[in-house]
């Protein structure tokens, strides 16, 4: 078996051990081994345009924005625009800040015939600690990978 799909095996195992309906979920490090492995692989990043200027963004990573800032206000778009950029047989793992907007990402990927989702755990920052600092616990930052502002 080669890397990326024990890669993929690892996310539906602890997809199922979650009960997650999609296809599973990968860490960040899981992640950037799996868009190395297979440059198919679709990750969407679905964090708002404010948190990519002002935190920074994954290479490589296309954006769909799942809520706009300020506010939050959901897009009414996400669906039409995530059918018009991501073609329905591709791998998707989504991505969001610590990872419940990319978990519903999935949920409605899943809904509309994506049968290969996934979500990434933790997030692009991560969870916050005690004084609710992001980026020193877990995530995409935390671990070391590469992202640009």
């Amino acid at each position: 078996m080669d890397k990326l799909q024990k890669i993929l095996n690892e996310a539906t195992t602890r997809g199922a051990e979650n009960k997650l309906p999609y296809a599973g979920a990968l860490t960040p490090t899981e992640v950037f081994e799996a868009i190395s492995q297979d440059s198919a692989i679709k990750l969407v990043d679905v964090r708002s345009r404010a948190e990519l200027e002002l935190v920074g963004r994954v290479p490589l990573a296309m954006h769909i924005e799942w809520a706009f800032y300020p506010g939050m206000v959901a897009n009414p778009e996400f669906s039409d625009q995530l059918q018009k950029q991501v073609d329905k047989d591709s791998t998707v793992i989504f991505m969001c800040r610590t990872g419940g907007r990319s978990h519903n990402a999935a949920l409605l990927a899943q809904k509309l015939g994506y049968n290969k989702v996934y979500n990434m755990l933790e997030g692009f920052e991560g969870e916050a600690n005690e004084h609710k600092q992001r980026t020193l616990i877990n995530g995409w930052k935390h671990a070391g990978l590469p992202w640009t502002n």
